[in-house]
């Protein structure tokens, strides 16, 4: 006598098979592929904008050691920020302009001196510089120019 019961094949195991696998790996790496330019440009962002603010603040101390000494300090030292680095640490670069001359100040395109005071930046997250600040080399530097009215990208001056 049947009873009307269907006997199943044999019984899979459960997991994932390798083809299943291997598709969800594609689909992780596709989404990883995307999403990681996209985080290292916000994180360049965020550090470009934190060496601006060092900027700022060191820029200050110096107009304040000018203002008590009629001159500018022969190094970041002098104004208590010997040691500093930039986000991606690396020290800043500091040049009294009148110590330094004009002739080897950092230019501008037009290769005019972007500061007639002195010249304060960050080499950027590729720790490369070049002396006129439109080379390509420059692009992600952050720097003071125009007398401090510009903080910025080198690409953005």
């Amino acid at each position: 006598m049947r009873t009307g019961l269907v006997r199943a094949g044999p019984r899979r195991a459960g997991g994932w098979t390798v083809v299943e696998l291997m598709m969800a790996l594609g689909v992780l790496a596709v989404l990883l592929g995307l999403a990681l330019p996209a985080y290292q440009s916000h994180r360049n962002k965020a550090l470009s904008k934190r060496a601006a603010q060092d900027i700022v603040m060191m820029s200050a101390a110096i107009e304040a050691y000018w203002t008590d000494n009629r001159a500018y300090p022969a190094s970041l030292a002098d104004v208590g920020f010997g040691g500093r680095q930039d986000p991606w640490g690396r020290a800043y670069a500091y040049h009294n302009v009148d110590a330094l001359g004009r002739g080897r100040a950092r230019k501008d395109r037009a290769l005019n001196p972007i500061n007639t005071d002195f010249d304060l930046y960050s080499v950027g997250a590729d720790g490369q510089t070049h002396g006129q600040v439109s080379h390509r080399r420059s692009a992600d530097d952050v720097l003071r120019a125009n007398n401090g009215r510009f903080i910025g990208l080198g690409a953005e001056f």
